[in-house]
């Protein structure tokens, strides 16, 4: 039986369907090409996450998302120092504000 996947995988995934005693077929992407697999990667994530509820779908969520950064030329140092300036700046999620309505 084949079962056809047309995704983007995490690096070890090939060798792990191949000790499983499977044979899978790959195609390395060109950048351009591997960023749009994995955009549609992170919504697969999200929705896992939304679904589960898992940490483990977080850490899939975070793992996708430092792969884009680094694709897009931007270092994980950079990323997080991007992060806390907006936190700095618009704040954080911790007080778990809800907006209803501005006048």
């Amino acid at each position: 039986m084949v079962e056809v996947y047309n995704k983007a995988i995490r690096d070890k995934i090939p060798e792990i369907i191949e000790r499983s005693g499977h044979k899978s077929k790959i195609k390395i992407l060109s950048n351009e090409e591997f960023i749009r697999e994995l955009e549609k990667k992170l919504i697969e994530e999200i929705n896992e996450y939304l679904y589960l509820k898992s940490i483990e779908e977080l850490t899939d969520i975070i793992e996708v998302v430092y792969r884009i950064a680094e694709l897009r030329g931007i270092s994980l140092d950079k990323l997080e120092s991007l992060r806390i300036n907006k936190k700095n700046e618009r704040g954080g999620f911790s007080k778990n504000l809800f907006l209803i309505q501005v006048e």
